[in-house]
């Protein structure tokens, strides 16, 4: 289904809104507010209004510029999608990262009470290429002992508060006491 503008402001407004644990979308003065702290950008509160009612169908460049850099889409994104547009007609990779995108932040919501694991599903599904990095997770998985190499060089302090470790439990059956 086609577009507005309008409505994909709204809807990125939901979403940053998710994205930083708020549970609700971002309010205007938040959004502008976020905006001037993390891009330099200013917008008016009355300008984003009347581009969210629909009373101002285009963006100046500079605006559709400030915006795509915040909310981290192409700038030919903030555009109507013109008559006839599906969203299946995105490329397969573009939906597929969104769909993985979309599972971490549900599951971060899954993890608020562990706010260390929901920052990093919410670090994991603001980075541009997501689906790399859970696939570069996976090879290191596979790779003997570079998980603790790799917590020692960047968490050090992880490995101060870990416990020693414990002799599996198939090692301990087998040992004579």
């Amino acid at each position: 289904m086609a577009m507005k503008l309008a409505e994909k402001i709204r809807y990125l407004r939901e979403v940053e809104g998710s994205l930083r644990g708020m549970n609700r979308s971002m309010t205007q003065q938040e959004l502008l507010r976020a905006i001037e702290t993390e891009t330099g950008g200013s917008l008016s509160q009355s300008y984003l209004s009347q581009i969210e009612s629909g009373a101002r169908p285009h963006l100046t460049n500079t605006t559709r510029q400030v915006l795509a850099k915040f909310f981290k889409v192409h700038p030919g994104y903030l555009v109507d999608d013109p008559e006839g547009y599906h969203a299946d007609l995105l490329s397969d990779a573009r939906v597929l990262e969104d769909k993985v995108d979309l599972w971490l932040v549900s599951g971060a919501e899954r993890f608020r009470r562990d706010p260390e694991l929901r920052a990093a599903l919410l670090k994991l599904a603001r980075n541009e290429r997501s689906r790399h990095c859970l696939l570069l997770l996976a090879s290191i998985l596979d790779t003997p002992h570079l998980v603790e190499r790799l917590t020692e060089i960047l968490r050090p302090a992880e490995v101060e508060r870990k416990p020693a470790k414990a002799v599996p439990k198939k090692a301990a059956r087998g040992r004579k006491e």
